[in-house]
């Protein structure tokens, strides 16, 4: 599979800030860069700028951001299933998991996250491809954001939905322990039926013991 990265770069202005959103970033860019320490949600923000620049270099990664002149305030990562998920077992060189996605609490109320992701799929970047994200509450900033469980559901959801991401069952004990979690998915438009098959297969473990 050929990973498709054309870098697409965009300046965002609202609240009196002014933000560019761009990507897929190099890991050589990435490197000249600083964290905004409010980007906490995963790991420390050094820890996490490490992480990112080893997600930019991979073949199939790939890493949109948001900064605010040379400090990064937001970012999207996309890259291949971890070995000790499920999604990882069919073995596909075309299946993505849409990771991390996280904005600097004082940049919250400028759509950063919805720009982002929108510019990882532009051009047809992500066309040969199923990007998947799995949601769990227990990943979600309740507290920071005010919402409550469910706000913050229909709040991702809306976000997935954006790019053309739906809902889609799987017995993954994971998502199903707990109501609010799921599973968002887009099946690009190249991505023949064999994929989506194997997926699936994925998808419903339990129904294929039989």
């Amino acid at each position: 599979m050929k990973h498709n990265k054309t870098e697409v770069i965009h300046t965002i202005e609202r609240a009196g800030k002014t933000v560019t959103v761009e990507g897929p970033v190099p890991p050589e860019r990435l490197q000249t860069m600083t964290m905004h320490p409010d980007l906490d949600a995963f790991r420390r923000p050094k820890e996490q700028h490490l992480a990112l620049i080893e997600i930019a270099g991979l073949p199939e990664g790939r890493v949109v951001l948001a900064r605010d002149g040379n400090t990064v305030v937001g970012y999207v990562t996309f890259h291949y299933p971890d070995e000790m998920e499920r999604w990882s077992e069919a073995g596909m060189d075309d299946l993505i998991e849409l990771g991390a996605v996280e904005v600097a609490n004082a940049y919250r109320s400028m759509g950063l996250g919805k720009a982002m992701i929108a510019a990882a799929f532009e051009n047809g970047q992500l066309d040969n491809a199923i990007v998947y994200t799995t949601e769990y509450y227990w990943h979600w900033d309740l507290e920071g954001s005010g919402l409550s469980v469910w706000q913050y559901r229909e709040m991702m959801e809306r976000l997935m939905k954006s790019v053309g991401m739906v809902w889609f069952a799987t017995d993954d004990p994971e998502i199903t322990a707990h109501p609010a979690n799921c599973l968002m998915v887009r099946v690009g438009r190249q991505v023949p039926q064999e994929s989506v098959e194997k997926f699936d297969r994925v998808r419903f473990r339990q129904r294929f013991m039989y």
